[in-house]
């Protein structure tokens, strides 16, 4: 009888392992999939709407501020569950806000700047909501598997959202040379609309995550989580180490913007490329996944992160060469730099994030997944707007504008310098080897 029943139980368990992947994957997959619209936003907004190259990159950065709320949506996800659950009916939310945005910006008549930026910040408002539900469900199982499989949780989800990535940039690159970008909207709003009817037609119960309190009144419930919000905040090893991931991007002036410009108005790259480019991106980052599951994840954090932080300089001091047009001397076409090297970069970028995610839900306290991983994505998204502020501010500064890219050597210099400055205070990145002690 106790066999059986323990096969039962293992049985349960598998199949409710399956499902924790399958909701997983399809969260990470349609978030990764934004890049299919975005792309098709960044040449709506260039040639549609002919906005420039400094206000671009504002408005790109700008629109991410929803993002900045995630630790308010964590305690709401960790603290007020909707009929029981805390997790999927926010997913459902998200999905739906997005599909409303994206459905607006295909269908408004006459759409005008301030209309499309409150749309774009009501997708990412619904985005954000997504992805600290999602970015839960990942710390919550990945708490329930055994220490062998540590991580692989969070490289599964990784791995779906770059391919996710990588296949919305080459749709979208193709779908620019022979759909206009509302087309581009439309299409991806019907495919929220199905992820909200997915999610809600799937019980969370089924999944074996930890069930929310019933016995607290809600604001009682966001007092007990702010609560151990903040008391694994001023754990010295999470407070340290979130300190040195929001510098790491923060202190680089991101000139994402302006080589988008310069790739399009003056090597007169076309969508194809640039779709290219991104997919490359998303490849590299899928490759990372896949490899750091197999051989970094035991690896130092610090040396890992470290590392990543030192060869995203020495990229950025590749693109100094670019400009100047050396490795077109060399016999190696824009394009093909672009494709690799460009999208190389902003992989790179996300580089970090995997085993930065592992580090932290290997720290967080039980009961508060949500909560921590939501402040911790918070920072990143308030670290990017900054990096690109900066950015914005160095163009303007040297005086490069979508007319005159002759300072862009320097500023690109600038920014890989900036990039290595992280290195002086790696000490930072506290990997706590008490852990297992206080556990015992």
């Amino acid at each position: 009888m106790e066999k059986e029943q323990k096969v039962e139980g293992e049985r349960a368990a598998a199949a409710a392992a399956a499902k924790q992947r399958w909701v997983i994957g399809v969260g990470f997959w349609v978030q990764g999939f934004r890049l299919f619209p975005w792309l098709g936003v960044n040449f709506f907004l260039k040639d549609a709407m002919g906005v420039p190259s400094s206000s671009l990159q504002i408005l790109q950065a700008s629109a991410t501020l929803p993002m900045v709320a995630k630790p308010l949506l964590g305690l709401l996800s960790d603290a007020v569950p909707i009929r029981g659950c805390r997790r999927l009916p926010y997913v459902a939310i998200g999905a739906l806000l997005q599909a409303v945005s994206w459905l607006g910006i295909a269908l408004w008549p006459s759409l005008s700047l301030p209309v499309l930026t409150i749309f774009l910040l009501l997708s990412n408002f619904g985005a954000s909501i997504c992805e600290v539900a999602n970015d839960a469900i990942v710390a919550e199982a990945g708490k329930q598997a055994t220490s062998s499989s540590g991580g692989q949780l969070q490289s599964f989800a990784c791995m779906f959202g770059a391919s996710a990535g990588a296949l919305g940039n080459l749709l979208g690159g193709i779908a620019l040379s022979y759909f206009s970008p509302k087309l581009m909207f439309l299409f991806f709003a019907i495919i929220l609309v199905l992820q909200f009817f997915t999610t809600v037609a799937i019980p969370e119960r089924s999944l074996k995550l930890p069930k929310a309190s019933t016995n607290t009144s809600v604001i009682s419930s966001i007092r007990k989580q702010t609560k151990e919000l903040s008391c694994a905040l001023c754990m010295p090893e999470i407070f340290w180490s979130i300190i040195w991931f929001s510098v790491s991007y923060a202190a680089i002036p991101f000139l994402l913007g302006t080589m988008f410009f310069y790739q399009t108005e003056v090597l007169r790259l076309d969508s194809s490329i640039i779709g290219l480019s991104k997919v490359f991106g998303q490849v590299a980052l899928l490759a990372w996944s896949m490899a750091y599951n197999k051989c970094f994840k035991t690896t130092s954090a610090r040396k890992v992160l470290s590392a990543l932080q030192f060869i995203t300089a020495v990229v950025m001091l590749s693109d100094v060469l670019f400009v100047q047009g050396v490795y077109r001397k060399v016999g190696i076409s824009d394009s093909l730099y672009t494709i690799v090297f460009s999208g190389l970069l902003e992989g790179l970028m996300f580089f970090k994030v995997l085993p930065f995610s592992v580090l932290i839900a290997s720290l967080c306290p039980s009961g508060c997944e949500g909560s921590v991983m939501a402040f911790v994505m918070s920072a990143l998204a308030l670290s990017i707007i900054i990096s690109g502020y900066l950015g914005v501010a160095l163009a303007e500064f040297m005086g490069v504008s979508g007319d005159d890219f002759s300072a862009l050597p320097v500023c690109l210099l600038i920014e890989a310098a900036c990039t290595m400055l992280p290195l002086i205070c790696s000490s930072w990145i506290k990997e706590r080897k008490g852990k297992e002690k206080k556990e015992e």
